[in-house]
């Protein structure tokens, strides 16, 4: 159905369910986190576990999304759908300029390019004044959604981010199950022979690269009115590093995959922040115990063993 094996019919319900039950019992604002993390992994994973494109830049898309979806909202004071929609958007248009510059090489020059032109965007950020510079874009409002449902209640937003979540984790798997998706599949597998049955694997590529950005600015932007401010830490080089670790612990190449390692990685940081300093550390062990125990990520040794495709 729809392109879903029997096996991630099963575990799309699961989510679906945990999805529905988790506010009643966990605190909202940290569901939502979860939620906007495994978007952005999720839209990573569609240019590395699908195309081969290993991007050091993606904290770009995700910060320039928050930016103009948290300045549009406190000063145009539009609506919250209107503001998340630019920030997709932002992603695309800057995913389009980057992604041409970037998509000529390939391998660890594609790599180094992308993390190059990422630092410029940081650089513009940091001196633009409409940023805020150091200080960010703070107390930023929440506002309304399609003019009717007022958002300033958490489970309300929860709502709402788990919408934008759910219909960008449906658009990715289409993508990635559409003939446009077994080309890509054939151009990470080998680029020359797809290049030799006549397709044009740059133009693919970007393509690919273009709705990953697209994704990325709308997981900003929703983070953005989550938590009503947008700062240096989203278009940050550790941003980008962090969702290349929640890609490969989840499952790198696997459906399901970046869900999990947002899970994780977003629990790791909420219920380590009492130990300061060596949160990094604990973090960087848990992060070597799972590369050795788990190599395919959680997602997908689970599938190994089980012989699913999830």
């Amino acid at each position: 159905m729809f392109g879903f094996s029997r096996a991630q019919l099963v575990a799309l319900a699961v989510m679906i369910a945990l999805i529905v039950v988790c506010p009643f019992v966990l605190y909202p604002v940290f569901l939502m986190r979860v939620l906007c993390v495994a978007l952005f992994a999720c839209s990573f994973n569609l240019m590395i576990g699908y195309v081969g494109l290993l991007s050091f830049g993606q904290a770009a898309y995700f910060g320039m999304g928050s930016y103009v979806a948290a300045w549009t909202m406190k000063h145009w004071h539009i609506d919250a759908s209107i503001a998340i929609i630019l920030g997709g958007l932002t992603g695309a248009v800057l995913g389009l300029i980057l992604g041409y510059l970037a998509i000529r090489r390939s391998g660890i020059y594609f790599a180094m390019i992308t993390l190059a032109l990422a630092q410029m965007i940081y650089f513009f950020c940091l001196e633009a004044p409409f940023t805020g510079g150091e200080d960010g874009i703070q107390q930023v409002p929440r506002g309304t959604l399609f003019g009717l449902i007022n958002l300033q209640n958490d489970l309300t937003m929860y709502w709402v981010v788990a919408g934008v979540f759910l219909l960008g984790f449906l658009m990715i798997h289409r993508i990635i199950h559409s003939p446009f998706g077994q080309v890509l599949k054939g151009i990470r597998e080998n680029e020359p022979r797809a290049t030799s049955l006549g397709y044009r694997t740059d133009d693919y590529k970007l393509i690919a690269f273009v709705l990953s950005c697209t994704l990325a600015g709308v997981a900003g932007g929703t983070k953005a009115l989550v938590f009503g401010i947008a700062t240096l830490t989203d278009v940050h080089y550790a941003t980008s590093g962090e969702v290349v670790l929640t890609t490969l612990l989840g499952g790198l190449g696997t459906v399901f995959g970046p869900a999990v390692g947002a899970l994780v990685i977003v629990t790791m940081e909420n219920y380590l922040a009492q130990f300061g300093a060596w949160v990094t550390v604990t973090q960087g062990a848990i992060f070597m115990i799972c590369v050795l125990a788990f190599r395919r990520g959680i997602i997908g040794e689970i599938g190994a063993k089980l012989k699913l495709a999830l």
